[in-house]
């Protein structure tokens, strides 16, 4: 007799990253003789870089302790204004990527070789970007690079064929290579933040750890699966089987806020993604993130994006990614505010570093 089931749960983590709308592309191979070092300069991108043969080192401009990469390590960047290099010795000062690619933007078929003819180290390097709306904000709860080392690769089956698969991609790209390319690098992020997460203790890590929790992350699921309706602390704690005071602080100890501004954050970035589907009217984008009317929801939304959802909807920000507009911390009377905007704008049209 057949049977059929089907699991209730909501898979938050995807669902977050799905609305962070990541886009990976390749950008290099790089063929390096020691002594080499190639410095990546600050910006909105976050990198991944692949080692395929050899060794170097991580280093951050923050003045944190140099990491040690060898073959088989894959590390992800997630700068946040700060620049970083990779070298053979973290004392090798090093060029600028800018200064080698010129005014190439990069591609499957591009091969940096830099060094001076000493031990030879091969890499493989990407960028991710995240268009999704208040994308940043969901980032923040990840360090600032994460190495998953060889060991760990090769004990991750999804993760060691998927490094397989890029490093053939990219040594003999093909008709479609493009396309298989990028979906693999989406596989590689998701799979190195899940490495992360796994080694991370329990109460660490911010909303993705608690996800752990059975009932926080039980919590989180019922935020992202029905976020119209009127939820109330007590009872999503009624829900988890929590009484209300402890649930709050359980949540709050986890997440790093409340659960109603969790849900309020939610409601408006899924507003802001629906928004892109023009076929939707403001409307039903309020009733489906659960607000009574278009004017609560215009209201809060333009306080937190600091645009209406109208000008929202046509990128009226002189074009930039979604996720690069923040709220408005301008005080009335400081120009500041329209001078940062204006520095985002210049900084998002150079484009990756």
């Amino acid at each position: 007799m057949a049977e059929y089931s089907e699991h209730q749960g909501t898979d938050v983590l995807a669902d977050v990253l799905d609305s962070l709308k990541l886009r990976g592309r390749f950008f290099c191979r790089c063929e390096l003789s020691a002594p080499w070092a190639l410095g990546f300069g600050a910006g909105f991108f976050s990198h991944f870089h692949v080692i395929t043969s050899g060794s170097c080192w991580l280093k951050l401009e923050d003045g944190s302790a140099p990491v040690a990469l060898e073959e088989g390590d894959l590390v992800l960047v997630i700068p946040r204004g700060s620049g970083y290099q990779l070298c053979n010795d973290p004392r090798t000062p090093p060029i600028p990527l800018t200064e080698l690619i010129g005014t190439s933007q990069g591609g499957l078929r591009a091969v940096i070789r830099h060094g001076a003819g000493g031990r030879e180290t091969g890499l493989i390097c990407g960028a991710f970007e995240f268009r999704g709306p208040r994308a940043d904000a969901c980032l923040t709860v990840l360090p600032k690079w994460i190495r998953v080392s060889k060991s760990e690769t090769r004990s991750n089956e999804w993760l060691s064929a998927t490094l397989r698969f890029l490093q053939s991609e990219t040594r003999d790209p093909g008709i479609g290579s493009e396309t298989i390319i990028a979906r693999l690098i989406d596989i590689i992020f998701v799979e190195a933040v899940r490495a992360w997460l796994k080694d991370q203790p329990q109460g660490a890590a911010g909303w993705l750890g608690a996800l752990r929790d059975p009932a926080i992350g039980g919590a989180l699921g019922l935020i992202h699966k029905t976020p119209e309706k009127p939820w109330t602390v007590a009872k999503l704690a009624a829900q988890v089987g929590m009484s209300r005071s402890p649930f709050a602080a359980r949540f709050m100890a986890l997440v790093g806020r409340s659960p109603m501004s969790y849900l309020k954050r939610w409601r408006l970035q899924l507003a802001a993604q629906l928004l892109l589907d023009r076929t939707l009217s403001l409307s039903d984008i309020a009733e489906r993130v659960g607000y009574e009317s278009t004017a609560a929801l215009s209201r809060v939304f333009k306080r937190e994006f600091g645009v209406s959802p109208a000008q929202y909807r046509r990128k009226g920000v002189v074009g930039i990614p979604l996720s690069y507009v923040e709220p408005r911390r301008q005080v009335r009377g400081d120009s500041s505010g329209r001078k940062h905007k204006r520095e985002q704008v210049k900084a998002a049209s150079r484009g990756a570093n």
